[in-house]
């Protein structure tokens, strides 16, 4: 992280905007848990679970609601969200580095790449022909651009990612390691007993302040283009399909594989290990929990699970046991359903 930097809490309290109770010469510098920060220490309370640790942290300032406020002995600074005042306030105690703009020697850069002078080409970068790389954008060890490729001011490739041909980054993405953006679809066609590869046309291209965890993947089009929206964050070890649409503000957790030509709203939120089925159309505000199994269109906003919680082994394997049932069980309510409609519909015929 480099040289710690510490700042009055007076300071933080006007550059949050909230309102401060103690000291307004104190002075902090890191991050902490509430149960062991020191007096150098900025650290919140967002979960009623833990308030307990109030009355005994040593921390140098809480991040806490005004309900919680009598309950700290140590400066707070008070917030209607305290998770949300602390993510800005640990981005002001841990600013990203400035760009200093150049091209590391070892990085290989076509003649036709246009860099702009205040970013930075980190070493064993390969920029083939036709890229352009916007102001302070950073690209860190390893990065492969292919041909045509656009990458938008201030965005940071952190290492090793690889943007293949026409892909298009917008301003502040962030893109961590080992992520990859653009690749050929998982486009075939069946010819009898063999697959035949069907050319992948398409771009890749993705809007500002996106967010791009380790290892994700997002496929080119096939035709059309796939589009990550403005502000959409994706988590580690994810598998975006060929042209799939993923609306602004949109959050996905880790491990999740949205299949091809799937078209997710805005502000939608998608637990880790969701399966989402190809061609579907997911509206705005749409939340799945965990393991969803996404195999129909979901419009209407709301919180949609399938996913089974764990249970005891001996429970799951009487359950799965009966599972093989259901269908027979079901046949056999649907008969019941039919005699009991003609009795009553025989008794009443007899009453009148």
């Amino acid at each position: 992280m480099g040289d710690l930097l510490e700042i009055a809490l007076g300071d933080l309290a006007v550059r949050l905007g909230v309102p401060l109770r103690g000291d307004p010469e104190a002075r902090v510098c890191r991050i902490a848990p509430l149960s062991s920060a020191d007096a150098t220490g900025l650290t919140f309370l967002g979960d009623g679970r833990f308030r307990r640790h109030l009355e005994h942290t040593r921390a140098g300032c809480v991040i806490l609601s005004d309900a919680d406020a009598d309950a700290c002995r140590s400066p707070v600074l008070l917030s209607d969200n305290p998770y949300l005042t602390f993510a800005k306030a640990a981005r002001i105690l841990y600013p990203e580095p400035a760009v200093v703009g150049g091209v590391h020697p070892s990085a290989v850069v076509d003649p036709t790449a246009q860099i702009d002078p205040t970013a930075w080409v980190g070493p064993s970068c390969v920029l083939e022909a036709d890229v352009l790389v916007g102001p302070r954008a950073f690209l860190g060890p390893g990065c492969i651009l292919g041909e045509g490729v656009r990458v938008g001011e201030e965005s940071r490739l952190v290492a090793r990612v690889t943007l293949c041909s026409g892909t298009l980054i917008g301003k502040r993405a962030l893109l961590h390691p080992g992520s990859v953006v653009g690749r050929d679809g998982f486009g075939f066609a069946r010819d009898g007993d063999r697959w035949v590869r069907m050319p992948q046309v398409g771009r890749a291209i993705l809007g500002d302040d996106v967010e791009i965890g380790a290892n994700t993947t997002v496929d080119r089009g096939a035709i059309g283009d796939t589009v990550i929206g403005n502000g959409v964050k994706l988590d580690n070890h994810i598998q975006i399909g060929h042209n799939v649409e993923i609306g602004e503000n949109t959050a996905m957790a880790a491990n999740t594989g949205i299949s091809g030509s799937t078209r997710i709203g805005r502000n939608c939120t998608i637990a880790g290990a969701v399966g989402m089925a190809g061609h579907l159309e997911i509206g705005d505000e749409v939340h799945f929990t965990g393991m969803a199994m996404v195999t129909r269109s979901v419009l209407a906003p709301g919180s949609y699970s399938s996913g089974i919680p764990a249970m005891p082994s001996a429970d799951w394997r009487r359950n799965v046991a009966r599972f093989r049932h259901l269908d027979e069980l079901a046949r056999r309510i649907k008969q019941l359903e039919i005699r009991i409609d003609t009795m009553n519909e025989t008794t009443g015929r007899e009453a009148t």
